[in-house]
């Protein structure tokens, strides 16, 4: 193998990952240096699968998806790929025996992107489990390094942390994924009579996930546990501001955590790490 090839696939999804999230940068920042490059292939490959659906208008989506589906396999199969971003997740894949089905449940909510609008509470929970358990279990295989016991006990942790990461984006981009998408994740939920009954509902549920995901994270490896940690308060941070701001105001921007912010709670975060009070 091209040892060049490699490390310029890597920095691709590195540069991919830090282009389109800096909290989640931040997150792999603090994992132990060894997880850096998996963890931002896989990144890259979830955010290229997620862009398609969510950005690429003036092109015939389902064929986009669809090819980029039949690319990843095939790189996997092959061991390689042109495309650094496929290129660096194959790697990944193989190295640390992902699980195909775990990518085929990903992408199989990547599809329903392009169609669902309102989803039933049975869709609303499959998309979820596509789109973030699965992808929480495929940086979990990072982490244990190859332990199937500790993956089979952190298993449950993991997804509920995925989960509640994602239920914060839907709250988050309630006004883009409505307004100008068309969608409504949320199952049951009427758009024009989002109310605070129903924000406190939906924050009700959350929660649940929040403290089931801290659990998860008392329970991995030091090598992950900061770096997971940090990702943990940045978003239960955001789920805060977003519980003290009227349904309205929800509906009309994205919530956001100011720079200076992010900061302090990066420092809160490392001391309390440090002092081994998670």
């Amino acid at each position: 193998m091209n040892n060049l090839f490699d490390l310029v696939s890597f920095k691709t999804s590195k540069m991919v990952t830090r282009k389109y999230s800096t909290s989640f940068s931040l997150g792999i920042y603090f994992l132990d240096k060894k997880f850096h490059d998996a963890i931002y292939a896989i990144y890259g490959f979830v955010r290229f699968a997620d862009e398609i659906v969510d950005t690429f208008h003036d092109y015939d989506k389902e064929a986009l998806l669809q090819k980029f589906k039949l690319d990843t396999y095939q790189a996997i199969e092959d061991g390689i790929s042109l495309n650094p971003v496929l290129h660096s997740f194959q790697k990944v894949v193989n190295l640390y025996k992902i699980d195909l089905d775990l990518i085929e449940t990903f992408l199989q909510s990547m599809e329903m992107d392009l169609s669902k609008q309102t989803y039933s509470q049975k869709q609303y929970e499959k998309y979820i489990l596509g789109s973030a358990e699965v992808v929480g279990l495929m940086c979990l295989k990072i982490f244990v390094e190859g332990n199937n016991e500790a993956y089979e006990n952190l298993k449950y942790y993991a997804m509920k942390l995925g989960s509640a990461f994602q239920k914060i984006n839907f709250l988050r981009d309630l006004n883009a994924d409505y307004f100008q998408l068309g969608r409504v994740y949320f199952p049951g939920v009427d758009m024009q009579q989002f109310d605070y009954n129903t924000k406190s509902a939906i924050e009700k549920d959350i929660e649940l996930d929040f403290d089931l995901g801290y659990e998860g994270i008392r329970r991995l490896p030091k090598s992950s546990q900061l770096g997971v940690y940090v990702a943990y308060v940045y978003y239960y941070q955001l789920f805060k501001r977003i519980k003290n701001l009227p349904p309205s105001e929800i509906l009309t921007k994205r919530i956001r955590i100011p720079n200076n912010k992010k900061i302090r709670l990066l420092f809160k975060s490392y001391i309390k790490h440090a002092l081994n009070l998670l």
